[in-house]
């Protein structure tokens, strides 16, 4: 059985509570507290779409906020 490596990668500000139980349910990610901060770790193809789809969500945010949605 082939072991993956896994890497770590730190969360952006303003991700909400919401965003990450999507990011959660939709990738094979985890997250783990550290003395610097949150970090997500996953496989490099895992969190690469983890944080795709993060900055989408908070670009919808902000869109919505600033009343463009």
């Amino acid at each position: 059985m082939e072991e993956k490596e896994e890497f770590q990668m730190g969360l952006p500000n303003g991700v909400g509570e919401q965003m990450l139980a999507h990011a959660f349910e939709k990738f094979d990610i985890q997250l783990e507290q550290t003395e610097f901060g949150p970090v997500l770790i996953g496989e490099y193809e895992e969190l690469v779409k983890a944080r795709d789809f993060l900055e989408n969500a908070i670009r919808e945010r902000l869109e919505e906020l600033q009343g463009n949605k």
